[in-house]
Formats: structure tokens, sequence, C-alpha cells
């Protein structure tokens, strides 16, 4: 029973420690494309110029070939607001007078198992009275805000030119690692002399900002809290 003891402990201070380390996690969708290489053309000798030695010295540095580097500006900010307000009322009243029967008004007593405020003279008069009130408010506001530069790979260039671009940026800081992940398609014409493009740019635009680690566990909210908050808990 000792050994068995020991064994437990063991095993459960090893993934105290594993838990503890947080190691870069690789989104394989957000990986770099690697250029295509073309075939190696054949060597002519006996010439000055070699082909495949070439340096061209006026040349446009930026991005049109699948594996080209791009940078991508962030300037992303949002601001979204929206308030809704319902006001319903409805009353209605019901009065009934007792009925003449031969110019004399209809009585009628009634034995004690009937629940009645009285039980002897009672008419069929009746009046009844109702009301109904309704009142609903909703506000909600959204406010974000993204900056800062990812340098990113060309994955694809379409038929028209367009290029199609991500990538990845991973920080590590401290117990936790913070991770921008971007994708989307750019128009070359959009590019400037500095092989930049803004986000606001980018068409199909896909940006994830997220992160791990200690820091990142403390703020998600418990599978037993998200049940009292959600949809489904019937109070």
């Amino acid at each position: 029973m000792k050994m068995i003891a020991r064994l437990m402990m063991t095993a459960l201070i090893g993934l105290m420690l594993a838990a503890c380390e947080s190691a870069p996690v690789r989104d394989p969708a957000y990986a770099p494309a690697r250029p295509v290489v073309p075939p190696a053309p054949p060597q002519n000798t006996g010439t000055i110029y070699q082909q495949g030695h070439a340096m061209a010295w006026f040349e446009n540095l930026r991005a049109r070939r699948v594996g080209d580097m791009l940078t991508v500006k962030l300037m992303e900010k949002t601001k979204a607001s929206k308030k809704a307000s319902s006001s319903a009322n409805k009353s209605s009243n019901v009065n009934m007078t007792n009925p003449l029967l031969l110019g004399s008004a209809l009585q009628f007593n009634a034995p004690g198992l009937i629940p009645l405020a009285s039980n002897v003279g009672n008419s069929l008069a009746f009046n009844t009275n109702s009301q109904q009130s309704l009142k609903g408010e909703g506000d909600a506001a959204q406010s974000n805000a993204l900056s800062g530069d990812i340098t990113v790979t060309v994955t694809e260039v379409l038929p028209n030119g367009y290029l199609v671009v991500r990538g990845e940026k991973r920080i590590g800081i401290n117990q936790g690692n913070e991770y921008v992940r971007l994708s989307g398609i750019v128009r070359p014409y959009d590019i400037d002399a500095t092989n930049s493009v803004l986000s606001t740019k980018l068409a199909d635009p896909t940006i994830v900002y997220v992160g791990d680690g200690p820091v990142a566990d403390a703020s998600v909210v418990g599978w037993l809290s998200r049940f009292f908050i959600s949809a489904i808990f019937p109070f």
C-alpha cells in the first residue's frame, strides 16, 4: 500500500509540474508557406553570363510570389452599440347588471356548500376588471482595438494577381504565451514601397489574438459557473 501511495504521489507531482509549464502551441493553419523552388536551369559554358547567377540592380521588393514576406500593420478599431425598448399596456372592464324578469330582479339562494359571499338573495350581476402591463429594455455596447505589426507570408497567388497571406506571431511573457494569427487576401496595389499593407485593406480577414498559461486560465469561467449563467439554467 505504501508503494502504491508513493507512485500516486509521484504521478500527481509530475502532473502539477507539467501543468505549470506552458509551451507554445503552433497552429498549423497559420504555418508559413515555403516558396516554390523552380527547376535548376541548364548551365551554359563558354560565355560570360551564366544562367541562375544574375543579380537585379533595380527590382520591385514588394511581395508577389508564394513564400514572399509581407508586413501587415494592424489598425483595427471597432465600436458598436445597440439599444432597444418596448412597452405595452392593456386593460378591460366588464360590468353586467342583474337582469329583470317580469319587472322583478332575479334573486336566488344557494346552499352553504357553495363558497359565495352570501347564500341568501344573490343576483346575476357581476363586474370584472383586468389590467396587463409589459415593459422591456435592452442595451449592448462593444469596443475593440488592436494595433501593431505582424509579418506574414504569401501562400497563394490568385488568377487575378491577388495574394493570399497568412502568418502567426508568438510572444512568450512570463509564464504564458500570446498569439496573433492573421490571414486574408491582399491586393498588390495596396502594398506600399516598404512592403507593408494596412490590415483594413485585407479582404476576408481573420485576425485572432489569444493567449495561454496561468493568467489566461484564471480569466476563464469554469464549467459549473458557465452552467449557472447559461440559457439552459431554469432559474
